[in-house]
């Protein structure tokens, strides 16, 4: 069934949700973001009985998967959805990433500007798989970049660049805290005999990278349509940031703001139906 209007009888799964959430929808998050947010580690199947919600949404979430659990994870989103319900999904565009990539390399030679998008768009392709701290090479590149070298990638990650700049600058409320914190461990490592600290860096460096930061994969539009017709959805279509199988979908702000803009420019959008038996 498509769905002309948001309709207050329509039951709606926002999963991992992070700070981006409606009134209107059941929503999930790893950690309690707000009083309508529940609390789940979506590692252990999402806590719905089946056919339950008509639309499931997440945005920004299935990357964070490894390939062989985003596939379990896929089939909870058809198994919670009813008959003729519409899953949607938002996540990094390695297509878009790959050619902008190219397109900068071929540049960057003969231009600054190219050259400081190159920069850029190699740290979008790689950092958050590589990471080993938070917030990466992303953040501190926004930290320390010129103005004009960060048009681009504020271009590219919209409000989510600011974020990251939170990250390195003086604005976060625990950053003192923060720092005394890592120079206390810093001094343990040093105390530490030589076989420890290398068991120590592993262990914190392992402790990171489960923490749910870091990509465990990539998609574009043909790979991620791969995983939907594998999990047994229909009628996959790509979309944008504002169209949808729901009309009015933008009034919900999840992909957009306010405003009208893109919350995550660099995103592949995708919809499919579950299909009615």
């Amino acid at each position: 069934m498509a769905y002309t209007q948001v309709n207050s009888d329509i039951k709606y799964l926002n999963l991992g949700c992070g700070y981006r959430f409606n009134s209107m929808w059941t929503n999930v998050n790893f950690v309690a973001t707000g009083k309508e947010v529940i609390a789940h580690d979506l590692n252990q199947g999402i806590p719905f009985a089946d056919n339950t919600f008509d639309l499931v949404y997440h945005s920004h979430l299935l990357e964070h998967f490894t390939k062989a659990a985003a596939v379990s994870f896929m089939q909870e989103c058809f198994r919670v959805l009813r008959p003729g319900g519409i899953l949607r999904v938002a996540v990094p565009d390695l297509e878009q990433i790959a050619r902008i990539y190219l397109n900068s390399l071929e540049q960057a030679d003969s231009s600054t500007e190219w050259a400081a998008s190159y920069e850029w768009i190699a740290l979008e392709l790689l950092d958050q798989m590589v990471r080993n701290r938070r917030g990466g090479e992303m953040a501190t590149y926004l930290a320390e970049a010129k103005n004009c070298d960060r048009d681009f990638a504020l271009e590219r990650f919209g409000v989510e660049a600011s974020r990251l700049r939170t990250v390195t600058s003086g604005d976060l409320p625990f950053k003192n805290w923060l720092r005394s914190l890592k120079q206390v461990g810093r001094k343990v490592h040093q105390l530490l005999p030589r076989p420890w600290q290398s068991f120590y860096t592993a262990l914190k460096v392992g402790y990171y990278r489960q923490s749910g930061e870091v990509h465990q994969w990539m998609y574009d539009r043909y790979s991620l349509s791969t995983v939907l017709t594998h999990c047994g959805f229909e009628q996959i279509v790509q979309r944008t940031a504002t169209d949808s199988y729901l009309n009015s979908w933008q009034s919900f702000n999840l992909d957009t703001e306010p405003d009208g803009s893109v919350y995550k420019p660099d995103s592949l959008f995708m919809e499919a139906y579950k299909p009615i038996d």
